[in-house]
């Protein structure tokens, strides 16, 4: 494959990006920018290629360690600590987002989170504290479990949340599978949570569950506020 300065001026990934912006170019071509050069007969493109066909997706790169990544064909230890980086700068963007964006449906909130959460191979539990206009105040990560299991309590939450003086909160936990259908506990959890917030005149906005899209599953979340478990 021919190398990215071979390449007509117009067709190399970084004068699209310059062009066009950063959303019109493939996941394969971020990549290539960042990795800059690919290694004796394969492109950086290329490169960026194999990553995503082997691994499936930017979030499943996101999840992997600097370790995993450094062992991986034309990275290494500074390159993979970089990438690494890279991923952390977009999760403490939307971190950055949600203090701005009101979370009044499941989209928000799944845009907001889905960065931080979607790659990560445990079970995280995040309570999102809210203000009167749904604007996020502080994230707490209340727990962080094994791969299908973690442990929260109604008044785990309800703690910081009146702790911080806030009238409304969002539930997230994401499950390291992909798949974001509820589970019986995750029902149980939801229903007990309701009844709690319901009592101390709290705004229990939604509780979701973040996934990843497939080709079999359009959907990346479940949110039981949309299904109206709420």
């Amino acid at each position: 494959m021919a190398k990215i300065p071979d390449l007509p001026k117009e067709e190399r990934p970084r004068e699209r990006l310059a062009r066009l912006g950063a959303s019109s170019i493939s996941d394969a071509e971020l990549l290539a920018i960042f990795l800059r050069v690919g290694v004796k007969g394969t492109s950086a493109i290329e490169l960026g290629r194999e990553l995503l066909k082997k691994h499936g997706s930017l979030t499943e790169l996101g999840g992997m360690s600097v370790k995993e990544l450094s062992l991986e064909h034309g990275l290494g230890p500074a390159k993979a600590a970089q990438l690494l980086a890279a991923f952390e700068l977009g999760a403490r963007c939307a971190n950055e987002k949600m203090r701005r964006a009101p979370m009044n449906s499941a989209d928000a909130i799944y845009d907001i989170v889905a960065p931080r959460l979607a790659h990560e191979r445990k079970e995280h539990v995040i309570l999102i504290l809210l203000d009167k206009k749904l604007r996020g105040i502080r994230t707490i990560e209340l727990s962080k479990g094994t791969a299908d299991a973690v442990l929260c309590e109604p008044r785990d939450v309800l703690h910081h949340v009146i702790i911080n003086q806030c009238p409304a909160f969002v539930l997230v936990h994401n499950h390291p599978s992909g798949d974001p259908s509820p589970s019986q506990a995750d029902h149980r959890l939801t229903r007990r949570m309701a009844e709690a917030a319901q009592i101390m005149s709290l705004r229990f906005v939604d509780h979701l569950i973040v996934g990843r899209p497939t080709k079999e599953r359009a959907s990346a979340y479940y949110s039981f506020a949309s299904e109206g478990k709420i």
